[in-house]
């Protein structure tokens, strides 16, 4: 979506992150206005100085004067002080309030968002996006409010002291600002385009350093580098443009401000030589003032639209996300506390993608306390019932119940509270094993964590680390093997103290030692709760209460081990012949 020149809409909705803030907000306004009073003020000063007692040689006066101009100078540093200070510590603290609201938002949504939007985007929105929102306040809205306020300041002053030296200067003007309005139009989709290009740059080189390990491994080095240069090529060209625009505009601005400078002494000489009674050296001297005081404003305050037009483009990318309602996950009423534990899937029918069903009519219950396994080929739908047990997406129809109440019907965040998953690909923080455990839940103590840990049986394995349970495992887990990552989600689950446990209990790539140890976590948590387990193990399926077996997104089977074996060809005795046999 494209912002407007100005959006008068989008422009009112970032104010309204003002109200907090009003003292400060009214604070900077009035600091604005004494800024233009005593900068103005100067050249009128200076004016009555020359004419009244330099060209008089009065030494009392021009003390006076002097004096007087002094506390003018340092009333306008005092307000240019409070002006900038206060300016961009409202800027600050409404970005840090608006970054606040978005990430909050970011927490409601489905998967489905996370999967279709790209990361380095969302990362650009919530932090490069939002800072240039605070450029709003701090270099673009009130600081074109006091170059205006300074302008129109200055032209009262002028017309009260020369009329005729100040035409000069407002036929000059409209000329500046028509140049200014052609260079600001220029400016903005330069902007937009510069956004967009910062994206595309910070999205592709997100997911290459996330996956530089399969970058290195099938060699892509040369062709990434290849596409790099040509985002990185777009985003050079896209800055480029802006860099053109400025050096076209600010030469013309400064030619416009040196003519009229220069009508001014040529118009202002010839009438002092003429003896004009109108026309003083004092005035003269004061206008030399006023045409940089106005020029380089006008001139500015281009720049500063530009910065504020960079925030309202920002500003209407973080609104689309924070608009974005179609992806928020509804909440219900009820609280989910002590489950039993009784799951139940009626004809439920979902898809990630419109009309290409995962699960074609599902009928699934599990019983208080259960263990099922849930077997089948890749893409058969497994990890999907996981998803949707946890309200990570929406299903198509049918209905999903736990202790016979719809899932809908629950608060999310008490509905996950007690289901606990360790998946496959277990993520773990850049922070020590204790936080990972945790996640810095104070209701969890150490105690819990140690005590957990021995029951399980991986408290020796925690404390061979360096430093043990304060061992920081660095980003994604990455000091640690892929069995260790795991033995640390199967604690984080168990000290959560879930009624409903999900294992996806993949022990395919880790070693002998790992297994075994997970094994018996497995038993460990599994114990008097109702467990779902997505068995990549032989000896996981035959302890499990139950089979299901999937294919093709329905159920084909259902029953024990030795049931499901000795059907003639059956599904799952043909999975077992071919995969698990060997290891019986």
């Amino acid at each position: 979506m494209q912002a407007k020149a100005f959006d008068i809409h989008l422009f009112k909705r970032i104010l309204k992150y003002t109200k907090p803030y009003k003292f400060r907000y009214y604070g900077v306004i009035f600091f604005a206005v004494s800024l233009s009073i005593f900068a103005a003020l100067r050249p009128f000063l200076l004016e009555v100085t020359v004419d009244k007692y330099i060209k008089t040689a009065s030494k009392e006066g021009l003390l006076i004067y002097a004096i007087i101009m002094g506390i003018a100078l340092m009333l306008e540093t005092f307000s240019q002080f409070y002006f900038v200070y206060w300016a961009n510590w409202l800027g600050q603290d409404i970005v840090k309030d608006i970054r606040n609201k978005l990430f909050q938002h970011l927490l409601t949504f489905r998967m489905k968002y996370f999967d279709n939007a790209p990361v380095g985007q969302l990362v650009t929105r919530s932090v490069s996006d939002i800072e240039q929102i605070a450029r709003i306040f701090s270099q673009g809205l009130f600081m074109i409010f006091s170059d205006l306020m300074k302008m129109v300041v200055c032209l009262i002053i002028m017309f009260w002291m020369n009329w005729q030296l100040s035409m000069i200067v407002v036929v000059a003007m409209p000329i500046l600002v028509y140049i200014t309005r052609i260079f600001q139009r220029k400016m903005q989709v330069a902007f937009e385009d510069v956004r967009s290009q910062v994206a595309n740059l910070n999205t592709f080189i997100q997911e290459r350093v996330t996956g530089m390990k399969i970058v290195q491994l099938f060699n892509r080095e040369a062709i990434e580098y290849e596409k790099f240069k040509q985002i990185n090529e777009k985003h050079n060209r896209a800055w480029i443009k802006t860099i053109l625009y400025n050096s076209i505009f600010f030469p013309i601005a400064d030619i416009i401000s040196s003519i009229t400078l220069g009508l001014i002494i040529l118009y202002g000489g010839i009438q002092i030589i003429n003896h004009n009674p109108f026309t003083t050296l004092g005035q003269m001297t004061a206008y030399t003032m006023f045409i940089g005081m106005l020029f380089n404003p006008l001139r500015q305050i281009a720049d500063k639209f530009n910065e504020m037009q960079m925030g309202m483009i920002s500003a209407n990318r973080v609104f689309d996300i924070l608009d974005s309602k179609v992806d928020v996950q509804e909440e219900g009423t009820k609280i989910a506390t002590h489950l039993k534990g009784s799951i139940r899937f009626e004809n439920v029918r979902f898809s990630y993608v419109e009309n290409e069903e995962v699960l074609k009519g599902i009928y699934l219950k599990v019983n208080p306390g259960e263990t099922i396994a849930i077997v089948g080929a890749t893409g058969a739908g497994k990890s999907t019932i996981i998803n949707l047990l946890n309200r990570f997406y929406e299903i198509n129809s049918g209905s999903i119940f736990i202790d016979d109440h719809n899932i809908n019907e629950f608060k999310l965040d008490s509905l996950r509270k007690q289901i606990a998953i360790v998946l496959q690909d277990v993520f773990l923080f850049a922070d020590t094993i204790h936080n990972n455990i945790t996640l810095n839940n104070p209701a969890i103590t150490k105690e819990n964590v140690l005590k957990a840990a021995k029951e399980i049986g991986i408290h020796k394995f925690i404390k061979s680390l360096p430093g043990g349970y304060d061992y920081d495992v660095k980003e994604r887990g990455v000091m640690l093997s892929s069995g260790q990552r795991q033995l640390i989600a199967f604690l984080r689950a168990y000290v959560s103290n879930p009624s409903i446990l999900i294992l996806d209990e993949a022990t395919s790539s880790i070693d002998t030692h790992s297994e075994e140890l997970i094994q018996r976590a497995t038993e460990t948590i599994t114990k008097g709760r109702t467990s779902i387990v997505i068995a990549h193990r032989l000896a996981t399926i035959i302890k499990a209460d139950k089979i299901i077996v999937m294919d093709k997104g329905q159920i084909v089977e259902e029953g024990t081990h030795l049931e499901l074996v000795t059907k003639e060809n059956g599904y799952y005795k043909n999975l077992y012949d071919s995969q698990f046999s060997t290891e019986s």
